[in-house]
Order: structure tokens, then sequence, then C-alpha cells
């Protein structure tokens, strides 16, 4: 027992920490690796003209992560977040290598790999849900801000990952070169799974299944102080004992009741919006976009995807830093703003000038993908995590994570089918008015949130849900 207890002593609340938000390496590799596979899984099966088997193909992940996240969330009250963040990377280990020894069978080939990215997609959603619960159970109150932006950074650095994988393989035969990027997905789900082997529960899990001496020994790796591990135990025990009063006091009804409906729309509203701004169309099919533009063979345009990437990662670091310099509302709205005008601008340079150089389109891609990278793409879900009251917390940010993942599958579902119907230009042009009514909606609909406490947050929806009542006609 006394061995077992020192192993467990060395682990270190940066292996913790590392390990804990690994799970989002996994996610930013398959957001990624479909925008390198996807020209050469093309060629090879012949889905050249088969726009609708394309965008399903692409969004299948997304569509399985829908169900992922709300399976995870559940099953991790029953079993633990470390049991469920290591079946998770079972489930995409197996289902990555599924992927990747795809048989050859015409058309019946195509609905196999949809089946089998859908079944990781459960996966995918899974880590997106069970790696920030598991960190904000983890970490101190004071580091939870840096520790949300080190959970963003794993994840670009995972697409990152996956786009460099991508250009490196691109020179073998093209029935090999799809089929080892979407297979090596395998590997940092193993090396996700060897080091969770190693890391704790959650305290606050081991709490709520009584088993309080262990829960003490976790936070004894990850805090100095005893002093600070009895403070944060009875903080646990007492937010635990809320939260089991809110469940029985609320149901689905509840979140549209007028006390909380103003902080429902504001959190789902900004979920939803930050896919349905079209950042996806982008991460997912780069390499398509290039080869519209200028007409160079997509497999041929694998540096974008890792330009797009090298932003992302570096836009994530600028995050960490302004985080708490800014307002939340003002950056999304200078965000979302020069976002829609990337968007919207090529169109308009194109209609007054038929001659555009067609990477004029490129470039304002990156310019939105720079200003995403710092804004939405974190942001989103630091507001989800900060605006939603105690008592309804849990069913309101399951339904914001649900619009999120549904939008994200729409786009990469819809993307492939409007660009054969339609020029890209106009494809762009109606995300980008998009952006604009996301700005407009943070503007009217949100409230800000830095800086704020949870009980302010709630009572500013509290005072909304009491205009409303007196003014009904509003």
């Amino acid at each position: 027992m006394n061995v077992m207890a020192k192993a467990e002593k060395k682990i270190s609340s940066a292996f913790i920490y590392f390990f804990g938000s690994f799970g989002g390496i996994l996610f930013g590799y398959d957001i990624g690796v479909m925008t390198g596979a996807l020209p050469f899984l093309q060629a090879d099966w012949h889905l050249e003209n088969a726009a609708s088997l394309v965008g399903w193909i692409t969004s299948a992940v997304m569509f399985g992560a829908i169900f992922g996240g709300a399976l995870a969330g559940q099953l991790s009250d029953k079993f633990g977040r470390r049991k469920m963040i290591l079946m998770s990377a079972i489930v995409f280990m197996v289902f990555s290598v599924l992927s990747g020894v795809s048989p050859d069978m015409g058309e019946a080939s195509a609905y196999y790999l949809i089946i089998v990215r859908m079944l990781l997609g459960l996966a995918v959603g899974a880590a997106s849900a069970l790696v920030p619960a598991y960190m904000s159970e983890m970490a101190p109150a004071k580091a939870r801000g840096r520790l949300s932006g080190l959970n963003q950074t794993m994840i670009v650095s995972g697409m990152l990952l996956s786009y460099v994988v991508d250009f490196l393989l691109k020179d073998l035969p093209g029935e090999w070169a799809w089929r080892l990027m979407l297979g090596l997905a395998a590997v940092p789900a193993l090396i996700l799974f060897l080091g969770v082997l190693r890391l704790p529960e959650s305290p606050r899990f081991l709490l709520r299944k009584g088993d309080e001496a262990q829960a003490r020994k976790v936070l004894s790796y990850i805090r100095k102080n005893p002093a600070e591990i009895d403070q944060e135990l009875a903080s646990i025990k007492e937010t635990a004992k809320e939260e089991r009063q809110a469940n029985q006091k609320t149901s689905w009804s509840t979140l549209f009741s007028g006390k909380y409906r103003y902080l429902v729309i504001a959190g789902v509203g900004v979920a939803a919006f930050q896919q349905f701004q079209g950042a996806n169309s982008i991460f997912y099919y780069i390499p398509l976009i290039v080869q519209k533009a200028t007409g160079q063979a997509a497999s041929s345009n694998l540096m974008w995807p890792i330009v797009q990437g090298v932003i992302l990662v570096i836009g994530s670091l600028v995050y960490m830093w302004i985080a708490d310099k800014f307002n939340r509302r003002t950056l999304l709205m200078v965000g979302g703003a020069v976002m829609g005008l990337s968007f919207i601008l090529p169109a308009v340079i194109n209609w007054m000038m038929p001659n555009m150089n067609p990477m004029t389109i490129v470039v304002f891609l990156c310019i939105y993908v720079a200003f995403y990278s710092f804004t939405w793409a974190p942001l989103t879900w630091v507001l989800v995590g900060e605006i939603f009251p105690l008592a309804i917390r849990g069913r309101a940010s399951g339904l914001a994570s649900s619009f999120n993942w549904i939008g994200s599958w729409l786009v990469g579902l819809i993307f492939p089918i409007m660009t054969a119907s339609m020029p890209q230009e106009a494809v762009f042009a109606i995300f980008g008015i998009i952006c604009i009514l996301g700005v407009i909606f943070v503007k009217t609909c949100v409230p800000e949130t830095r800086g704020h406490t949870l009980e302010e947050i709630e009572e500013q929806g509290t005072n909304r849900g009491r205009v409303k009542a007196s003014n009904p006609e509003n």
C-alpha cells in the first residue's frame, strides 16, 4: 500500500494538467485530418462529383459528436471522468484504424466510412465534453482561465498536427495517403490512454461517491496548502449539495421561464453562431477552396492547412494573453465584424473587379481565421461556462453544446453542396452575413460576464425577465 501511495505521489500537477487536456489533441486532430485526406479519397473513390457523399463523409464525425458529448456527460457522472476519457481513447483508436482500412467496394465504401466516422464521432464528442469538465474540477480557481486557454491550445495544436501529417504523407500513392492520414489518429489516442492510466480521478467525483479520503489525496497532488485543501473540500461539498437541490427543482421547461430565458438564449445563441459563421468550412475544405479558386489540384495545396493551423495556434496564445484584459462582448463583436467583412469583401471585390486575383479570397480567409482564433473560438466556451446560473447549468450547457455540434455538422455537410451549385464567393458572403448577425446578437442579447460573479450575472437575467414580464409587447 505504501509503495502504491509513493507511486501516486510522484504524479506532478504538470503531468495531470498536460494529460488532462491532451484529449483536445484528439479532438483537434480529427477536425483537421480530413482536410488533407479528402482530395486523395475523392480521387481514389471517384467522388469528385458526389458533393452530398463528400459532405456526409466529412461531417459524419460531428454528427456522432452531437450524441457523444451528451452520452459521456451522463456516463461520467456514474463511472467517473477518468474512466470515460480512457473509454473515449479506446473508441477513438478502434474507429481510427477502421477508417484507415476501409474496404474498396464502390459506393458502399462511402457508406461504410460514414458509419465508422459517426461512431468515431462519439469519442470526439465525449472528449470535447469530458476534458473541460475534468480540467475545471482539477484546476485551482485562480488558474481556470489559463487552463481553459490550454485546452483551446491543445485543440488547435491537434489540428496543426493533422495538417503537418497530411502534408508529409501527400507524396504517397493516393490510395495509401488518405488511409494513413485517417489511421494515424490512433497514435495520439494511444498516448492519451497511456497517460490517463496514471491520472487520478476528479476529487469532485470522488466526493460525490463518498470517498473523501481519496479526494483529499488527489487534491494534495495539485494544491500546496492543507488549509486550501480543507477549504476546497468544503466548497465542493456545498456546491454538490446546491446542485442536487437545483436538479430536483428544475426541468427543461425551466430553461425558458422568464427568469432564465434571457441567459439561456444568450449562451445557446453564441454557441450556435460560433459554428453557423462558417469557420469549419475553411478547416475542412481549404485545399478544395484553393483548388476552386486557382485550378490547382487540391492535393498540391496542403501547405495552406498548415498556414491556417499556425494562425490558430498563435491566436490561442494571443487569447491567453488578452483574455482578462478586454470585455467578452467587445472581443466577440470586433472579431465577428472582421470575420464578416473577411467573407463579404471578396464577393464585393469580385463583383466590382471580375478579373480579381483568385488568391484574394484565400488571403481574406487567413484574416478570418486569425480573428476567429482569439475571439469566437475560445470565448464561446468561456462565456457558456460563466453565463448559466447553477440551477440550470447542466441542462443549459448541454443544450448549448448540442446546438454547437449541430452547426458544425450542418456546415460540414452543406458546404460542398453549396459550392457545387453557386460561386464560392457567394457562399462565403452568406456566412459573412451570419457573422454580422452574430455581432448584432451579441450587442443586443448577450450580457457582459467578465468581472462579474455568477450571482451578478444571474441577477441580470432575473431583471431582464421582470422587464419582459411587465412589458410583454417587447
